[in-house]
């Protein structure tokens, strides 16, 4: 089936009326009230061994802070999950509880209706950080000095966990403003209010922690410098790369990258002065593709497609949240994988696709075009690792499968240096991994640097 294609691009700012987009950008989840808390609280059955907690990455004690909100100790259970977590409110707006905590909760296997954990925990933690006050306190001070490199998940909680133990901490970031992922890269309608900052700022209350923006590893800082000047590094560097199409007409006016585009969203100031086309194609098949087409749909596109190569059960993204897309007005639509953008005048008009099929597992071509009318196309088709200023002398640091190489506990080729999140080889580009491998690499720094205390000591 061909759409017939626009004669010209129509890409434009205020096509919603303000209080419009207001409530197309509201919390996706809002917070529960007083009475569904309690609610849910009760439904846990508290489970001897609980499978939720064993399908959290950062090993939240599930059980016990559910406990803590039923008797009326929210901020203990707030205390419960950042004690884990520290960046435990984010998390409970942005998890895939349905397919982590929620999935395998008990009350999921026998109603098909889990507690809601991750509005549980949202609560808990919203309860702490109204508080205004800290919940935790650093260690003595060690005297010792750690360079984490970017200001995302996993840095930032790489630097609590350091600073906490007593350790003194600088955070370097290439952004303008600490938060990586969780301030640049989310949907607008997951972490409302400026969640992301405000979070940032709670967490940095602990102390011992500066932070220092625009700083670029490989141009303004140096791996060998920073090995030669801290005692310790860690690396958060996260995804900087996008994947090309590398199609004809991908440089026409009207292609973006989805990852940037929603970063610009993200730090705009009013929405009705973003430009958006009539008719927008997605192409992708994870949460960056739901978040774009979501997003594009919430600021006025009349018609918003999601066109992903493969099967729906081969889509990155949740079942749930194909439904967020798809109960929002956006289409999606299976096996279709580009071959051109269309463009007149150096503009885009539309989209060629092929129709795929899977045959014994491999994707394989069937001869077939479809066109898709589009003034405006997103590329989401996945991020990929730069490793500039990782290279050369004494601070080489090993690579696999295009991501920085570590081990169990986060540690990389050279001997001062630690990794984790979205760079390291075998991470599963969640917002909850990333801040359990932060936790994980100090502990092990924490260890490391111990143990050459204790032999200087003797």
């Amino acid at each position: 089936m061909t759409d017939p294609l626009p004669r010209r691009a129509d890409i434009a700012p205020g096509r919603l009326p303000a209080e419009t987009l207001a409530e197309n950008f509201s919390d996706l989840h809002p917070a529960l009230d007083a009475h569904d808390v309690r609610v849910e609280a009760d439904r846990c059955y508290f489970c001897y061994d609980p499978p939720c907690m064993q399908a959290c990455p950062t090993s939240i004690d599930i059980p016990q802070f559910i406990r803590e909100i039923q008797t009326g100790n929210a901020i203990g259970a707030g205390k419960t999950i950042l004690s884990a977590n520290i960046l435990g409110g984010m998390c409970a707006r942005v998890c895939p509880t349905e397919t982590l905590c929620e999935e395998v909760c008990v009350r999921e296997t026998a109603e098909g209706k889990p507690v809601q954990i991750g509005l549980l925990q949202r609560h808990a933690t919203d309860q702490v950080m109204a508080t205004g006050v800290h919940p935790f306190r650093r260690a003595a001070p060690t005297g010792r000095r750690i360079a984490v490199v970017g200001a995302g998940p996993a840095g930032l909680s790489c630097a609590h966990r350091l600073a906490m133990l007593g350790h003194e901490v600088t955070i370097f970031d290439a952004q303008d403003k600490p938060g990586g992922l969780n301030e640049f890269g989310i949907a607008a309608y997951k972490a409302t209010d400026d969640f992301a900052r405000r979070e940032v700022e709670f967490l940095l209350a602990i102390g011992g922690i500066v932070v220092e923006t625009g700083k670029v590893l490989g141009r303004d800082i140096y791996l060998a410098g920073l090995c030669q000047n801290f005692d310790a590094v860690f690396l958060g560097l996260g995804l900087a790369g996008v994947n090309a199409l590398n199609v004809e007409g991908e440089m026409a006016s009207g292609s973006h990258d989805a990852v940037a585009w929603i970063a610009g969203l993200r730090q705009t100031d009013d929405l009705a002065r973003l430009p958006i086309g009539r008719r927008v194609v997605v192409i992708g098949g994870g949460m960056t593709a739901i978040d774009a087409g979501v997003q594009a749909k919430a600021l006025g596109a009349e018609e918003v497609t999601i066109a992903y190569r493969r099967g729906r059960e081969a889509m990155n993204a949740s079942p749930y949240e194909q439904e967020i897309a798809a109960t929002r007005g956006v289409h999606l639509r299976f096996n279709l994988q580009p071959q051109r953008l269309l463009a007149e005048d150096g503009a885009i008009v539309g989209l060629e696709l092929e129709r795929t099929a899977s045959v014994d597992g491999r994707l394989t071509s069937t001869g077939e075009s479809v066109t898709i009318a589009a003034d405006q196309v997103f590329k989401a088709i996945g991020q990929s690792f730069i490793p500039a200023g990782l290279g050369g002398g004494d601070a080489e640091i090993a690579l696999e499968g295009g991501r920085i190489q570590v081990d169990a506990e986060r540690r990389t080729s050279h001997p001062g240096v630690w990794a984790g999140g979205d760079c390291v080889a075998g991470g599963e580009d969640l917002t909850v991994v990333a801040v359990e491998d932060g936790k994980v690499a100090a502990m092990s720094i924490h260890a490391a640097l111990t143990a050459l205390d204790k032999v200087a000591a003797e």
